[in-house]
């Protein structure tokens, strides 16, 4: 595990109801032992995974996410005042909503054939604006993009919203979005950076490939996925 995965999965055992291994978190809160797995080696679940984790534990993504930005986590047992029906809950002053670029499929990285799924992220057209989570509070060039095909399948599901910084470090084991030239975009997992290329995986289907370094404009990270 990556010492950000390493950091993202001790956050969360900080949640982990009292009485309850790791173990037996996981199949209350309905997470498969596939997924939980996963999540134990890479530390990057998906939202819906934290989302049923935090549910179990009687938390929200909000107060997690607080959290990771140096807040502590308030009393499962406490009321948020102003939440409908009395709910649970942790609500933050409001954030400016960020932009969900047009993304869709472009040609396959390498040529035809080569079965590496690449992007086109047009950022003169916006799709919608998401509310804002806490952890990119700070971050003014954030933004989102849809996930169009299924090459991270199981990491992200089609449809689902990236969070991408451009702000944040990242490192070996991150899922990260390459730019390259034009609008053109990879998103991957990093497995390796030198001087001279940047390597990268998918997961569906599952390959490494390179891509040479003077190709690559920017690394931006992929912090996780919108509600």
């Amino acid at each position: 595990m990556t010492d950000a995965g390493a950091r993202l999965f001790e956050e969360l055992m900080r949640f982990r109801p009292d009485g309850l291994t790791a173990n037996g978190w996981a199949v209350k809160a309905g997470v498969s032992r596939t997924i939980w797995a996963d999540l134990r080696r890479h530390g990057n679940p998906s939202r819906r995974t934290l989302e049923k984790l935090l549910g179990a534990a009687g938390y929200s993504l909000a107060e997690f996410e607080a959290l990771r930005a140096g807040q502590a986590p308030p009393s499962p047992d406490a009321e948020a005042p102003g939440l409908a029906e009395g709910g649970r809950g942790w609500r933050s002053a409001p954030l400016a909503p960020i932009p969900l670029f047009e993304t869709r499929l472009a040609s396959e990285w390498g040529g035809p054939g080569s079965g590496v799924e690449l992007h086109r992220v047009d950022r003169t057209r916006v799709a919608g604006r998401l509310d804002r989570p806490a952890v990119l509070a700070a971050d003014a060039d954030a933004y989102a993009v849809p996930m169009v095909g299924g090459s991270m399948w199981p990491r992200f599901r089609v449809g689902r919203r990236l969070l991408v910084s451009p702000a944040a470090p990242f490192e070996v084991g991150d899922d990260v979005l390459v730019r390259l030239a034009g609008d053109m975009v990879l998103i991957k997992e990093l497995v390796r950076r030198s001087a001279r290329e940047v390597e990268l995986r998918q997961f569906n289907p599952d390959m490494t490939f390179q891509v040479e370094a003077p190709k690559v404009t920017a690394i931006h990270k992929i912090v996780g996925e919108a509600l």
